[in-house]
C-alpha cells in the first residue's frame, strides 16, 4: 500500500488516476492547486508525488524544487510537454521520472512501485555494510551519502541511486538498460537520456567540490563505469 499525492490542474484525469491506484490498495490525494498542494504535503505525507508540468500559478517544474526543499520522497512527472529540453529541466528540478502523456497507468505504477522501493528500502545492520569504500570517496548506505574523504558531497537521492549500482559494481561497465533497470525496475529507450542527465549532474557536483573529473567514466555508446580514486 502506497500513499499517493497527485497534483494536476486536470480534475477529470485525477479522477481516472485516483480510481486506479485505489484499485491497486493505494491511498490517494488528489489536488488541482499548487499552493495548496505545499500544505496536504506537509499533513499527508506521501510516499510519492505525481505531478504536472503544465499548472497555473506555481507551474509543476517551480513547485517540484519547493518540494524537494522539503522531501527527498520519490517525484514523477505525468506531462504532455515531452521535449528533451522539458525532460531536462523536469529532472534538474530534482524529479526521480519523467513519463510522457499519454501514459499507461500500469507503467506508471510500476514505476511508482520501484521509485519507492528504492527509497524506502531497509539497509544492512552490521556497520561492515554500511560503507562502500571507494578510494577517497566512500558512500554511507545507511543514511544514503556521499563522502570526498571526510566531506559530504550534497547529492538528490537519484543521484545516490546510481552512484550506488555504480559503486556496487566498481570497475564492471554497465549498459544503459542495467544501470535503467537499477533506478526504475523497467526500461525504455528515452531512460538513455534521464540517465546521461543524472550522470552530468553528479559528475559537475563532484568535480565543482572534489576536482575529481573521472569517478565515473564514460563506456561509449554503451553506459559507465566506476572507477576508484
Amino acid at each position: 500500500m502506497y500513499k499517493i499525492l497527485m497534483i494536476d490542474d486536470d480534475l477529470e484525469v485525477l479522477k481516472v488516476n485516483k480510481k486506479f491506484f485505489e484499485e491497486k490498495s493505494c491511498i490517494v490525494e488528489i489536488c488541482s492547486d499548487s499552493r495548496e498542494a505545499l500544505k496536504i504535503l506537509d499533513n499527508f505525507n506521501p510516499d510519492c508525488i505525481l505531478l504536472d508540468v503544465m499548472m497555473p500559478g506555481i507551474d509543476g517544474i517551480s513547485l517540484c524544487r519547493k518540494i524537494r526543499k522539503k522531501t527527498g520522497i520519490p517525484i514523477l512527472f505525468l506531462s504532455g510537454k515531452v521535449s528533451e529540453d522539458d525532460k531536462i529541466e523536469g529532472l534538474e528540478a530534482g524529479a526521480d521520472d519523467y513519463i510522457e502523456k499519454p501514459y499507461s497507468l500500469k507503467e506508471v505504477y510500476l514505476r511508482i512501485v520501484a521509485n519507492v522501493r528504492r527509497y524506502t528500502q531497509s539497509m544492512p545492520v552490521t556497520a561492515h555494510n554500511m560503507l562502500i569504500k571507494l578510494g577517497s570517496f566512500s558512500l554511507d548506505k545507511e543514511n544514503h551519502k556521499l563522502f570526498y574523504h571526510n566531506e559530504e558531497i550534497v547529492i538528490s537521492n537519484k543521484e545516490y541511486q546510481l552512484i550506488l549500482i555504480l559503486a556496487e559494481n566498481e570497475g564492471k561497465e554497465l549498459t544503459f538498460e542495467e544501470i535503467g533497470r537499477g533506478l526504475w525496475g523497467t526500461y525504455i529507450d528515452t531512460d538513455r537520456r534521464s540517465i546521461m542527465v543524472n550522470v552530468s549532474r553528479l559528475r559537475k557536483k563532484i568535480e565543482e567540490q572534489t576536482g575529481v573529473d573521472n569517478l565515473i567514466e564514460t563506456v561509449w555508446s554503451k553506459g559507465y563505469k566506476l572507477v576508484k580514486h
